[in-house]
């Protein structure tokens, strides 16, 4: 059924034509270096495109749509890790992973709305932030308008940060509560994406597996890859997880680099993401730039930028060079008593494959039904 039919002419008249905007990519979300590249070619995602004739105009536009996915396959692969390649010129793809959970890539019109109604979804669960829709000119009120008009499915937004793990490490908690209660309340399918649907969304449907549906981390994990070849970070999932059941303490670091002329000194990385700086103050009696962070516990990686060119510091803990011979620094920050009941408990929850004890899950289920809602 088209939704269309229950919105005002002048309203129909405007979904119908919207074919996106074309906006040009931001700086941050071009250039990201200094990160981890894999080179493994099974981890590749490529999806087949369907040939036909097309005006020279309608070219032009789909040379731009192509060149767009490979900026952002590039910066992908690098941030994580593994060789993976999105084509949004070839429209919204997914996968189910259960009968009643899908994990796909982003809705591009308002008709992906009625594709996904005809399958059964009765939740949309929206993972991309502004940048990420004004990158590929997605316009997200036409497609939550229409959902909305429609009546008998939910467009729902819980944000979080491209290619920052230590950023979903942070939100997990919120975004799966949100679609928690969202299931519970609207039954049926869910449909989890971010813009690829190979990052934020496999993992935020892993952590759901994981918390609520009684999967265990690793379980979930080769079911989801089983279905959908992506990359989700196990790392900030068992990160909040942590986090949830024993507390999120913070410690303290400081990094330093001795100046050597330097104009400006900046660090990205760390708790920010890549695509994010934080410039270093300069101490001229000592000579030294420094900047003081409050961090959870868990390990970092960074580098700094002097005067615009990223390097890492050899006097700081550094990563061995990787396939493209990117080093990072990193600092690990742990608690000061690690024979303590929750520290041993938190490394518990850091091994590879965690076992959550029933109440320990009891514990996560009631966290996710109280936390509050977000707008």
């Amino acid at each position: 059924m088209n939704c269309l039919q229950n919105l005002p002419r002048s309203s129909a008249s405007a979904l119908l034509s919207f074919r996106g905007n074309e906006r040009s990519a931001p700086l941050d979300s071009v250039k990201m270096l200094g990160m981890i590249k894999a080179a493994d070619p099974s981890l590749r995602v490529v999806v087949k495109a369907v040939s036909g004739s097309k005006s020279s105009s309608e070219m032009s536009d789909v040379s731009k749509e192509e060149e767009k996915s490979e900026v952002y396959s590039h910066n992908m692969t690098e941030a994580m890790g593994a060789v993976l390649t999105y084509r949004h010129e070839l429209g919204m793809n997914y996968n189910f992973i259960l009968p009643d959970l899908i994990v796909g890539s982003c809705l591009q019109t308002p008709e992906d709305v009625d594709k996904l109604r005809t399958i059964g979804v009765k939740t949309i669960f929206c993972l991309q932030q502004d940048p990420d829709l004004e990158y590929f000119g997605v316009d997200i009120t036409s497609i939550r308008t229409y959902a909305k008009n429609c009546g008998d499915i939910e467009h729902i937004r819980a944000e979080i940060r491209d290619f920052d793990a230590f950023d979903l490490r942070m939100r997990l908690p919120a975004v799966v509560s949100k679609l928690y209660k969202a299931v519970n309340r609207n039954g049926g399918v869910t449909y989890v994406h971010c813009t690829a649907g190979l990052g934020r969304a496999p993992a935020t449907a892993m952590a759901y597996m994981f918390w609520v549906l009684g999967y265990n981390l690793m379980e979930a994990h080769r079911l989801l890859t089983s279905k959908r070849s992506c990359f989700p970070k196990l790392d900030a999932i068992r990160g909040a997880t942590a986090d949830i059941l024993t507390g999120l303490k913070k410690s303290t670091i400081t990094l330093s680099l001795k100046d050597e002329g330097f104009s400006r000194v900046e660090i990205s990385g760390l708790d920010i993401g890549w695509g994010q700086r934080i410039p270093l103050k300069l101490k001229e009696e000592t000579g030294i730039w420094s900047l003081k962070r409050e961090l959870p516990e868990g390990r970092y990686e960074y580098k700094y930028i002097i005067d615009g060119e990223w390097i890492h510091n050899k006097l700081e803990p550094f990563t061995p060079p990787n396939d493209d011979g990117h080093v990072n620094n990193y600092v690990e920050v742990v608690d000061e008593d690690p024979t303590g009941v929750e520290a041993v408990t938190r490394k518990r929850l850091l091994s590879e494959d965690p076992e959550l004890l029933e109440d320990e899950r009891l514990k996560l289920i009631q966290f996710l039904e109280a936390y509050p809602e977000e707008g």
